[in-house]
């Protein structure tokens, strides 16, 4: 009998310590070294560029015509936050004619934590209450020009 509990709480706790194991998650692009490698200022093109690394994650709307490569490890573990392991980001930059000028790299040392202050939003304008919203509005509709009656074309 003392055989049969210890092999049923042997079992049971590992049972409950897989369950407390960390999760691991990728997001974004998959880096290859060696593709990344390939890609060198002055050889490369946009054509070429896409054809080593794939489409970007997102290209710069303003300035300097620079392709994004984002790629994120997280590990989590249960009931708490994911924390981030590892992040990297590559820029590939190019001129005016689409040749590759630069192409650089970022990693956890550009991340930044923003934390907000509060849990409201400050907004202009007046605070109201839930009766202002509420009945706040009575008597202004169809009070201004336009309105029924006494707009233009009548």
């Amino acid at each position: 009998m003392t055989v049969k509990l210890c092999t049923a709480l042997l079992l049971g706790t590992l049972a409950l310590t897989a369950g407390c194991s960390t999760i691991n998650e990728h997001r974004g692009y998959i880096i290859d070294e060696t593709l990344v490698q390939a890609v060198q200022p002055g050889i490369d093109n946009r054509q070429s560029v896409e054809a080593t690394l794939g489409r970007p994650t997102f290209t710069s709307m303003f300035g300097t015509p620079t392709w994004y490569y984002v790629s994120n490890l997280s590990a989590q573990k249960p009931f708490t936050d994911p924390k981030i392991r590892q992040h990297t980001v590559l820029a590939v930059t190019f001129d005016e004619a689409g040749n590759v000028t630069a192409a650089d790299r970022s990693g956890m040392d550009a991340i930044v934590r923003i934390d907000p202050e509060g849990d409201k939003t400050p907004t202009l304008g007046r605070e109201r209450n839930f009766l202002q919203d509420l009945f706040g509005n009575i008597g202004q509709v169809g009070a201004g020009p336009g309105a029924a009656g006494g707009g233009q074309g009548q």
